[in-house]
């Protein structure tokens, strides 16, 4: 996961916001997280400039508040399962939420859509499956959560860029997509081979 390299820098400003946070709930972050990932998926579905730019708005909150839960847990001391159970309960559905909201809009196939979406969705269980069976949670892989939300953003804002009607496509036939679609296509092939890494690591750490 390419943005691991660099999360002391990123820690360097989550750290003075989680503290200023510190009197609001943990959970209510990872709530609040969802929601803004619902607002990001039903801006996906309108085609237009302004949408593109909400919908990687709310994307981008999204990301901040699913960074600052457990930083604000960690430091006021309220971290429990149950508190990363929901993190992760509520991050599925605004996996769910985000990538449906561009399979369901202008700028991707709806097959497409899915396809990212399993990738996705097989990433975080082979992740978290690996930690049932007694093998530690695996975040590794080609691409992990923030890779794909940062990819996710910086594809709305190219996307209402240059071209916010979807009406030029990139690529060659039968290959041409969005570039939101290009962004699925990647996670829909990055997603699976994540997915496959993890269950042959874990595999491997078994035997």
């Amino acid at each position: 996961m390419v943005l691991d390299a660099y999360r002391h820098l990123a820690d360097a400003v989550l750290n003075p916001i989680a503290r200023r946070l510190a009197h609001v709930s943990p959970n209510t972050l990872s709530w609040a997280a969802l929601v803004s990932a619902a607002f990001a998926g039903f801006s996906f579905l309108f085609e237009g400039g302004w949408p593109l730019v909400l919908g990687a708005l709310f994307v981008f909150l999204n990301a901040l508040l699913d960074a600052l839960d457990g930083k604000v847990a960690k430091m006021t001391g309220k971290a429990s399962r149950r508190g990363d159970f929901l993190d992760h309960v509520l991050d599925r559905y605004a996996d769910v939420f985000m990538l449906g909201g561009i399979a369901l809009g202008p700028y991707c196939p709806v097959w497409l859509g899915l396809l990212a979406l399993v990738g996705v969705l097989l990433t975080s269980y082979m992740g978290t499956q690996a930690q049932a069976v007694g093998a530690g949670r695996d975040y590794g892989g080609a691409l992990g959560r923030a890779d794909r939300l940062v990819i996710l953003i910086v594809a709305a804002l190219v996307q209402a860029g240059i071209d916010p009607n979807a009406i030029r496509d990139l690529g060659l036939e039968p290959l041409r997509y969005s570039v939101l679609g290009w962004a699925m296509v990647l996670f829909a092939a990055l997603g699976n081979l994540t997915a496959v890494q993890r269950a042959v690591a874990t595999w491997r750490q078994l035997s």
